[in-house]
């Protein structure tokens, strides 16, 4: 289902949660709808990445990691462990030692893949920023 069809008054509620209605516009969908975003952007990148089974690897770990994160922020008993913090950042420092260092900014677009991987990087910015505005 798309929509409920019952009208909402621009209030929702967050799933797993004590079920009050909240405005839409309110910190927590904002923070939610960041990582929603995100995830649905990481799957675009996934299948755009389907000839790089690392990559994809990767961005599909990521999308694990983003559903948690998503029940948590929402309020659910769930945590990202530490073990899963550690593959990822195993990952990150492995392709770090793959490629140069950066030595100031670069503009985006080298390759169509690298180019959606800098739209997810500048999306998870943004929903890092969501969340820490609503867990402050």
């Amino acid at each position: 289902m798309l929509y409920t069809g019952k009208g909402d008054s621009g209030t929702t509620t967050a799933f797993g949660c004590n079920q009050q209605r909240i405005s839409k516009s309110s910190e927590l969908p904002e923070a939610l709808g960041a990582l929603d975003e995100l995830n649905a952007f990481l799957g675009f990148v996934k299948m755009r990445s389907a000839n790089e089974p690392r990559i994809r690897d990767a961005v599909y770990e990521a999308q694990q990691s983003l559903f948690i994160i998503q029940a948590e922020v929402a309020g659910a008993d769930k945590r990202v462990g530490e073990e899963r913090v550690k593959a990822i950042e195993d990952t990150v420092n492995a392709i770090e030692k793959e490629i140069p260092p950066l030595k100031g900014f670069s503009i985006a677009g080298g390759t169509e893949l690298s180019a959606l991987l800098d739209v997810a990087r500048t999306t998870a910015r943004r929903a890092e920023r969501r969340v820490v505005a609503f867990t402050s």
